[in-house]
């Protein structure tokens, strides 16, 4: 399946609220966390059954978390005891959907492309849609995976960091939309070292091996581009909402993450640009070399006419041929040819040809 556009014929003509998971299956079980913080105290749990999770939420503020979209019926589920709206659990659902940022009546929608690289040596990037859901004191994630990509965020809160365990949700919100674009830089630059290695190798490459590589970074930048510029515009329209459920007090924090989304944009189109000059470069080098060729195959060519036309001459056969009794005859056309050879040579030199 194509990693630019996602759909299947199924999906023509749902429901705007259907149910139904548009994506891959990504954990064997579904795993729903709980952190309730205040001030002073943190509890974390995971919770087995859905039907007590609303008693679970007794602290001033709590973090549900949720790995694994794939079950429709526990998804279902936590939508009613969640009390969350069947169109946006269709959106959550629909992991191929664009990065936005809605507001309805009674919570914030929020969803981003968390982006990482399969293995440090590879340049194949990975995506993962992550979903957020603010409410007055309460903020619900999803991911598609396991994985504590907010690990260091998960520490803070433990470690009773004030900021974080003091204010409301949303900055929580915050701390987390800032992970994901930190996330973004990072990848970015991780390509961006392969791609400057790119840069000192290209002038000396003698096949085509780095043309590959070249392209397969192109192609990667270009997923990442679909990635970042919708999530630049989710962030752009986030800060603009001036919404109720984000504290006056915190929308300083959430202008940061357009600074944050900025440099990840400036530094993908910079490492674009690198390329397409890298691929010109290397085009040129191919260029150059053939024209290299061509040029030792001219000078080649144009000092054995001569030569040839005189080999010509005196291999005619017709019996009165003025040189034919000469007894120096052979050595002399020799030393013509190589004369005439010679002379070209220094020619070529003295015109820089060669």
């Amino acid at each position: 399946m194509s990693r630019l556009l996602k759909s299947k014929k199924e999906y023509i003509g749902l429901s705007p609220d259907s149910l139904l998971f548009r994506g891959e299956k990504k954990i064997d079980d579904t795993i729903v966390q709980l952190m309730r913080y205040d001030v002073n105290s943190i509890l974390e749990q995971e919770v087995n059954d859905l039907e007590e999770i609303n008693n679970c939420i007794t602290y001033k503020n709590s973090w549900i978390n949720i790995y694994g979209l794939h079950d429709q019926d526990i998804m279902r589920s936590i939508s009613e005891q969640l009390s969350i709206d069947s169109i946006i659990m269709s959106e959550i659902l629909n992991t191929h959907s664009r990065p936005r940022v809605v507001e309805y009546e009674d919570c914030l929608y929020v969803s981003a492309k968390m982006i990482s690289l399969k293995n440090t040596d590879d340049v194949k990037i990975d995506t993962e849609n992550i979903a957020f859901i603010l409410k007055n004191n309460q903020l619900i994630s999803f991911q598609e995976r396991k994985g504590d990509v907010f690990k260091n965020v998960r520490e803070r809160l433990r470690n009773g960091k004030r900021r974080i365990r003091k204010l409301n949700s949303d900055y929580l919100l915050f701390a987390l939309i800032d992970v994901i674009l930190d996330n973004y830089t990072y990848v970015i630059s991780k390509i961006g070292e392969n791609i400057e290695v790119l840069d000192e190798q290209v002038l000396s490459a003698t096949d085509q091996s780095i043309l590959v590589d070249i392209n397969a970074y192109k192609r990667e930048l270009v997923y990442l581009h679909k990635s970042i510029y919708p999530c630049k515009e989710m962030i752009f329209n986030l800060i603009k909402l001036e919404s109720e459920f984000i504290d006056s007090d915190n929308e300083n924090f959430y202008k940061e993450l357009q600074s944050n989304i900025n440099n990840a944009v400036d530094s993908l189109n910079n490492y674009k640009e690198i390329l397409s000059n890298l691929l010109n470069i290397y085009h040129t080098q191919v260029s150059s070399r053939l024209n290299d060729i061509m040029k030792f195959l001219t000078v080649f060519s144009v000092i054995f006419i001569p030569l040839t036309f005189i080999a010509g001459i005196y291999g005619t056969n017709f019996e009165f041929i003025p040189e034919l009794k000469l007894k120096f005859g052979y050595p002399l056309m020799l030393i013509l040819m190589l004369v005439t050879a010679g002379g070209m040579l220094f020619y070529f030199k003295k015109k820089k040809w060669i």
